[in-house]
């Protein structure tokens, strides 16, 4: 798959989340399989870049592969100025959030909210564009409502303002998370555009992620709370759809190598406190796709240090495996 100049070495892609998809957890997803690992949604206000949270979220150092960086906002001249910011800070290509549903994000007029006014989102489009030579992607959902899926329109206005990829989740911003996606207007959207389209929406088995390929046409699929605690389903995506059966299941041993590896880098990255704060939310997903019975996950939870975290895991692991 093509997004401008790069070559994705796979049509599998990590979603942007908030609070989730940092650095150590992107690297980890393009080690098992992620073509492109999208980083988290960044506001376009200025006056929130030096915070702590803005600075680790726009650190990439020691980073490989394609870097994509999210903003989000309403206002088309700060969102050039912050995708110019972060292509000057190293982002290979800059992705615009227009289809996070969260309150404090739609209240500001950001996020799925702009898809109620076409006219701005033709103005933001247009102007971050037009501010930067890095290609710029786009992340929607189906529309504002079900009575309201205007995701067609909003598919031609972002093609037509050169815009280079297109991800759609399959909901509307009224739908939250709730009920199941639909892909029938992800289909409609990729017959109607010629920009690359990529499904997104409850893909949490390599068999689904193919079946979304199929029924859709999309040219990807982006993972996004299917990757929690499972950094592996790309790996068994890339694995069918390259050889039509998956048979590299991570084994416990694998498990325990991985979560070991990913807290020490959340340690690391942000620091004791923060890191194993940070962890614990993790932790608890790994937990949750070992589908093992424990009281493991509240003792880990009252954990107040970092070393006493990994020691905790190192035994908690080393139970299973004996």
């Amino acid at each position: 798959m093509q997004i401008g100049n790069y070559t994705l070495n796979n049509p599998v892609i990590l979603a942007p989340m908030a609070g989730i998809t940092d650095r150590p957890f992107r690297q980890i997803c393009r080690e098992l399989g992620a073509g492109l690992a999208v980083g988290e949604m960044l506001s376009s206000n200025p006056s929130v870049w030096a915070t702590e949270k803005s600075r680790l979220r726009m650190d990439h150092t020691g980073e490989t592969g394609i870097r994509s960086v999210q903003i989000a906002g309403c206002d088309p001249e700060l969102m050039a100025q912050a995708a110019q910011h972060n292509a000057e800070n190293g982002a290979d290509i800059i992705d615009i959030n227009m289809g996070c549903p969260a309150k404090k994000v739609n209240k500001k007029l950001a996020g799925s909210a702009l898809l109620q006014d076409p006219q701005l989102v033709e103005q933001i489009l247009n102007k971050v564009v037009n501010s930067v030579s890095v290609p710029v992607t786009l992340k929607i959902r189906t529309g504002w409502s079900p009575d309201n899926r205007n995701g067609i329109q909003i598919a031609q206005i972002a093609e037509q303002a050169g815009v280079q990829a297109l991800a759609v989740h399959g909901r509307t911003r009224a739908c939250m998370f709730k009920g199941e996606a639909e892909f029938k207007t992800i289909r409609d959207i990729k017959q109607n555009v010629s920009i690359p389209v990529i499904a997104n929406g409850d893909i949490c088995t390599a068999q689904r992620a193919l079946d979304v390929i199929n029924f859709t046409g999309a040219d990807a699929i982006m993972i996004g709370r299917g990757a929690q605690g499972n950094p592996w389903l790309f790996r068994e995506i890339n694995e069918l759809m390259q050889t039509g059966k998956v048979t590299s299941k991570p084994s416990i041993v694998e498990i325990r190598d991985m979560v070991l590896l990913h807290v020490q880098a959340m340690h690391e990255f942000y620091g004791n406190e923060k890191g194993y704060r940070t962890a614990r939310k993790h932790v608890a997903w790994y937990l949750k796709t070992l589908a093992v019975e424990t009281d493991f996950r509240r003792e880990f939870n009252a954990i107040d240090s970092a070393s006493g975290q990994l020691d905790s895991l190192a035994l908690f692991f080393d139970n299973l495996i004996n």
